[in-house]
């Protein structure tokens, strides 16, 4: 499409027409009245320099017979102090500059434009030559009766003709302005007769045409008696008619679309071959298509095979009985990362006469949330009687242990027990220790400490890999602990241990036979504020890793990749512990599966807690 550069108006053409004529005019005398002001300037240009050179070559002549070399000096600084002078040297007969000054800071050496005017130059006569960036400039030999002692150099400066021209075009500019102004005044003013009952018209068109429903412009008021007049009485009359009758359709429609709009739920409207004739918003974030893109495409262009083809089937069924159909369940996954998601499905049949079904309209809930809420309560609960099913349990074992352990303590100090025997009891009584640690662990996990205490790390670091320790035999796990048995921190123990539980059963979920599995504590600085102390802790593995797409939302509730036995709250309940702690963490992993990486690559994960010592956390 060609775009337009001449105005369709009629009062547009006539001031389009008269300011393009007049610039025209004004940029053409402006050019003219530039050439005559330069070659004005050029001619004094060359009058004034031909006087500077006469007087700096007297000048220097007189100073030389003198034998005066401080007096050429200031005869050449007495030059460049005119207005019109730039420059101003004093060459040796052989073009070596003896004297030099400038207004402006430039290289002290000879030109080749200037080199090559020195032998054309002749006794009491000044050249005047142009330079080779447009400036002009004069040559006169000195001499001292008949020797040439040398030759006077004088540059015009152009800047004062510049300042003189540009005054010059800028009043020139300001009247062309003002009488640019005045002309498009006048033409507005008769234009404004013929083109304003025409502009008021077309204004009325086009409202009439974008918003047909605001009848506030109309009808339009009749400035003149004429035939325009004339046309737009007629047009008043087109538009009361059109008024009246859209009225009745407007309020019907307004009511639908704004139940549609503002639906809390997913909406949309099929006819009997299957294609979308209407959706909103929410239907649309749940496809995760644009709402315009749903028009006239089918259900199976929009959603996953197996999901429409059993809202298709149930579409039909509306069609054929003419009956509803709710609550239909429908499964599946999406997203990045991809997740399960829940629709509970309704479809309705809408009908525009009694006995016509006309669309059948649609009904979706997203009920995701809700069902991985409830899955995860379920599996919560499940966790908290089994802590304290285990913790009722550990409380009960302890007292037949005690007994236990002090029935193995009087056998084996036993005078008539054989040596063999003795074997066997320290073995049992070590048999039972372990007993005691496992229940006495479990004892610290479900009984959480109301107020912070200062904790041994080695001691509740051990605790964990402890409580692990079958998991990590299975798995052939080589543990490598990189911690002080001095260090402590002032924390919540049970909430800490809990934290380092989690991280470390995700980083055995995490790992195969032969991985590694590093736990390290040490005292740092806070890596955001280096004025705060306190402990930094890692817990690594060599084992799967994750893609950058999980890893962001791991600390996200009832995000999970353990499709069974997972619950999503893990690291989500660890980070809360943190930061109610004032502490950080920080997370870096690389995936055992990232495509095109080379076998030597390492893989793993990397978890990064920092802990204050000095603060108490929030309780």
């Amino acid at each position: 499409m060609r775009k337009r550069w001449w105005p369709r108006s009629i009062r547009g053409q006539m001031l389009a027409g008269l300011l393009l004529l007049e610039v025209l005019s004004i940029g053409l005398f402006a050019a003219v009245l530039a050439r005559q002001q330069n070659r004005r300037t050029n001619q004094r240009a060359q009058s004034w320099l031909q006087y500077e050179s006469i007087a700096l070559a007297n000048e220097s002549a007189e100073a030389l017979e003198q034998q005066r070399p401080n007096w050429v000096d200031l005869a050449v600084r007495t030059i460049v102090e005119a207005p019109i002078v730039e420059s101003a040297k004093i060459i040796s007969p052989s073009g070596d500059v003896l004297f030099s000054r400038s207004v402006k800071q430039q290289s002290e050496e000879l030109s080749a434009t200037e080199r090559a005017q020195i032998p054309l130059a002749r006794r009491d006569e000044s050249r005047v030559f142009e330079t080779a960036n447009g400036g002009w400039e004069a040559i006169r030999p000195v001499y001292t009766g008949n020797d040439l002692r040398g030759y006077a150099l004088v540059t015009f400066d152009r800047t004062a003709a510049r300042q003189q021209l540009g005054s010059l075009l800028d009043d020139t500019a300001i009247f062309g302005a003002i009488w640019i102004v005045a002309s498009a005044l006048i033409v507005l003013l008769m234009g404004r007769a013929i083109t304003q009952p025409l502009a008021l018209l077309h204004g009325g068109a086009t409202a009439l045409m974008t918003s047909p429903e605001d009848s506030s412009r109309f009808p339009l008021p009749v400035p003149v008696r004429n035939e325009i007049g004339d046309l737009i009485e007629n047009f008043n009359r087109m538009v009361a008619s059109l008024a009246e009758q859209r009225a009745g359709l407007n309020d019907t429609l307004s009511l639908l679309d704004s139940m549609l709009a503002n639906a809390p739920i997913g909406l949309a409207f099929v006819d009997d071959s299957g294609r979308v004739v209407r959706v909103n918003q929410i239907f649309a974030d749940l496809t995760g298509v644009s709402v315009s893109h749903h028009l006239g495409r089918t259900l199976a262009d929009l959603l996953p095979k197996a999901v429409a083809a059993e809202i298709e089937s149930a579409v039909k069924r509306v069609f054929s009985s003419e009956e509803p159909v709710r609550n239909l369940e429908l499964n599946g996954e999406g997203g990045k990362p991809r997740r399960p998601w829940t629709w509970l499905i309704s479809a309705y049949p809408v009908r525009t006469t009694p006995n016509q079904v006309r669309w059948v309209g649609i009904i979706a809930l997203d009920a995701s949330d809700r069902k991985r809420s409830e899955e995860a309560l379920r599996r919560s609960e499940k966790l908290a009687v089994t802590g304290r099913l285990a913790a009722s349990i550990a409380h009960e074992i302890n007292n037949p242990l005690e007994a236990i352990t002090n029935l193995l303590f009087l056998a084996r100090n036993s005078n008539e027990l054989p040596d063999t025997a003795k074997k066997y009891v320290t073995m049992a009584e070590h048999e039972v220790h372990r007993i005691s640690e496992i229940t006495q662990q479990t004892l610290r996990f479900y009984r959480q400490p109301t107020q912070p205490s200062r904790v041994t790390l080695e001691e509740l670091l051990d605790s964990v890999l402890n409580l692990y320790q079958s998991r990590i035999h299975a798995l052939d796990l080589r543990v490598e602990r990189d911690y002080d048995a001095s260090l402590t921190l002032f924390c919540f123990a049970g909430e800490i241990r809990q934290v380092f539980a989690n991280l470390v059963g995700n980083s055995i979920d995490a790992s195969s036979n032969g991985c590694r599995l590093v736990i390290r504590a040490r005292r740092s600085r806070d890596w955001k504020n280096p004025e705060q102390t306190g402990i930094r802790f890692a817990v690594a593995d060599t084992g799967a890793g994750m893609e950058p797409e999980v890893r962001e939302h791991i600390f996200e509730a009832f995000f999970t990749t353990k499709e069974v036995t997972g619950t999503g709250l893990g690291l989500w309940v660890s980070q809360e512990i943190i930061l109610k702690h004032h502490g950080l963490v920080r997370v870096r992993s690389r995936s055992a599966a990232r495509p095109n990486s080379p076998a030597q690559d390492g893989h793993g994960t990397v978890f990064d807690i920092f802990l204050p010592d000095e603060a108490a956390p929030a309780v």
